[in-house]
């Protein structure tokens, strides 16, 4: 099936009451409703600032300090808003094993096995997610060379290996607390995620 846009509608945001373009797609490889809030007029530049967002219900949602993924988001929608670009924000909870196998991981975590083994211990891979339907998103809004928002170099890699051109990692900032601390280090030793831990901003 071709990948195509399926709805656009605009959505203010904010205090601000920022417009922002909703778009939904048809197509794509995942049944899951991934979606894609654009902002401004991305397509008008050449490789327009791009975050390729995971869903974190107890993050982005309800402000957990187990991790920074609320923060991120924050981040990456006030940058949109103030350089324009596309937020891509894909439902992989718990980087892909789900909202409830992530609170089952985290009672692993309360014990002291670090983020990744937790997964493993769950029988999961460390981190399942997949970014083709982030790829396919982005292709369908006509859009194939980006600076990427992200610490994460797996997601360069795998963009780039389908087809985006990637022409600038853009790091986030660094939201280290003492409830999140162990999970960031597990992102820098395991997986090389580009944190300055020494940052205390």
């Amino acid at each position: 099936m071709n990948i195509s846009t399926r709805s656009e509608v605009v959505i203010p945001l904010g205090e601000k009451n920022i417009p922002v373009t909703f778009v939904s797609f048809s197509g794509l490889s995942e049944e899951k409703e991934h979606i894609a809030l654009v902002f401004g007029s991305p397509e008008s530049q050449s490789s327009p600032l791009v975050r390729v967002h995971s869903e974190c219900l107890t993050g982005d949602v309800f402000g957990s300090k187990r991790c920074d993924c609320g923060e991120q988001l924050a981040e990456a929608q006030e940058r949109l808003a103030a350089e324009g670009g596309v937020l891509l924000y894909l439902r992989q909870e718990g980087r892909g094993i789900g909202l409830y196998n992530k609170l089952d991981a985290y009672q692993l975590q309360d014990k002291g096995i670090d983020t990744y083994t937790a997964n493993e211990m769950l029988g999961f891979d460390h981190d399942l997610r997949d970014f083709t339907p982030a790829v396919e998103m982005l292709k369908a809004l006509n859009i194939t060379s980006i600076q990427l928002l992200s610490n994460n170099p797996d997601k360069v890699d795998q963009l780039r290996n389908a087809g985006i051109n990637v022409v600038k990692r853009v790091s986030t900032g660094v939201y280290r607390n003492r409830h999140n601390q162990s999970y960031l280090q597990a992102k820098v030793d395991q997986q090389n995620h580009r944190i300055k831990m020494e940052d205390d901003s």
